[in-house]
């Protein structure tokens, strides 16, 4: 069952550099079978190591579960171990911290992150200057002076955009440079602050930083209106599909429409949250960044093109220490929307667009529904071989979707 991590292993040294840390010993339970795998620096073999007896962890799963998992397009939920984990599919036993500190290492032996095609180089390549402008604005959020990264291209309806959790406006890249979009939007994507290019305030090494929903609010307001934005557009995805969902709720009448990539009124996903009682993503014997893209990687959908799932990954593995962390406890925790704190939107004066990947374990599809009914949205689609990051992991499948919606609102609301 297990063969082939022999040979992806060896057959690229960097799969062997991820180890990293030192020989790693572990088991893996198929059924009633169990093989013992060591790693380190000589490459991957099958050890004569006893189950329990120096091995760090064990991965769990059914014999029809790692059947799915093997498959070329497997089904949502099992498209990498990290995926099967949050699923329930795969049971992660012993040392925890070895398990997280390995994530990457065990995603590119076990999952088809090695197996991908490279994209073809090759050719005539003439240099050339994008139509999209990066710039500084100095603003004023929370009482705190920021110097603010946002890039934008194009004239017309703006568009505002809300990159991820732990990640930055480089997201949405492929839409700033889409003419089709630009020709009748002003899109528009900024780096919150701490992320990205936009630096943390002055004396930040004093302060603990945790995104909450009021925060959220108010960054997104003040940028809109230090940049003279009337009657925008707002496009967020994740935490950024959550925060749509806030300013419709609390300011509707300041946005034309709101697009919601992959929102859900809460989180459970915890997958992250152990060891206890530091999280995985900020130990510092865990390199949270690595671990931050490997699990990452388990949230896209096994279609999206090679380049768009690394260059993802890569945004992630980026983040400052304790970002990501502090982004989520919004998604988690204080931007949870149950027990009657959504009730509103169905009032709302700013229409709701919903657009759901089908292999996002976060924000799942039947999550997306669950706001779409509550506020009977304007809109409501699961989009095929999506995962978590439509915008960046699949940008091309993206378009097909979101430009319907972007028509929409033209042409069915005021401007």
């Amino acid at each position: 069952m297990f063969d082939y991590i022999i040979e992806r292993g060896n057959a690229n040294a960097n799969n062997r550099l991820h180890a990293g840390y030192g020989p790693l010993t572990f088991s893996v339970v198929c059924g009633d079978e169990t093989t013992v795998v060591t790693v380190d620096g000589e490459g991957v073999r099958f050890s004569d190591g006893i189950p329990g007896n120096g091995v760090a962890f064990t991965m769990r799963a059914s014999v029809d579960a790692w059947r799915e998992f093997r498959r070329a397009e497997p089904a949502p939920g099992f498209q990498t171990l990290s995926a099967m984990r949050r699923t329930q599919n795969l049971v992660v036993e012993g040392d925890m911290v070895a398990f997280f500190r390995h994530m990457m290492l065990l995603e590119l032996l076990f999952s088809n992150l090695s197996d991908e095609v490279e994209p073809d180089d090759s050719g005539d390549f003439s240099p050339e200057i994008e139509p999209v402008t990066g710039r500084y604005l100095r603003i004023d959020i929370g009482g705190k002076r920021h110097r603010l990264y946002f890039e934008e291209a194009g004239k017309g309806q703006a568009l505002l955009c809300l990159h991820t959790a732990g990640s930055d406006g480089r997201q949405f890249r492929h839409l700033l440079n889409d003419s089709t979009i630009t020709d009748r939007f002003r899109v528009i994507a900024f780096d919150m602050p701490w992320h990205g290019k936009s630096s943390p305030p002055a004396g930040f090494e004093r302060d603990v930083y945790e995104l909450t929903t009021d925060k959220y609010v108010e960054m997104i307001l003040a940028v809109a209106s230090a940049l003279n934005l009337e009657n925008p557009v707002v496009m967020g995805c994740s935490i950024g599909g959550r925060a749509v969902l806030h300013l419709a709720l609390r300011h509707g009448d300041r946005f034309r429409a709101a697009i919601g990539l992959q929102s859900a009124l809460y989180a459970e996903d915890r997958s992250l949250g152990d060891p206890q009682p530091e999280m995985a993503l900020h130990r510092p014997d865990i390199h949270g960044g690595k671990l931050a893209g490997a699990s990452m990687a388990g949230m896209i959908a096994p279609q999206s093109p090679a380049s768009e799932r690394w260059e993802t990954m890569w945004h992630y593995m980026q983040g400052g220490p304790g970002i990501f962390w502090g982004d989520i406890r919004y998604y988690f925790d204080n931007g949870d929307l149950r027990n009657g704190g959504a009730d509103g939107l169905a009032g709302s004066r700013c229409p709701i667009y919903l657009l759901s990947g089908e292999y996002d374990p976060s924000a799942t599809p039947e999550m997306g529904r669950e706001v779409a009914e509550l506020a009977n949205a304007a809109h409501f689609e699961v989009m095929k071989g999506m995962g978590h990051f439509p915008m960046s992991e699949n940008p091309a499948l993206f378009r097909e979707y979101l430009l319907p919606v972007l028509e929409r609102i033209l042409s069915e609301t005021d401007g």
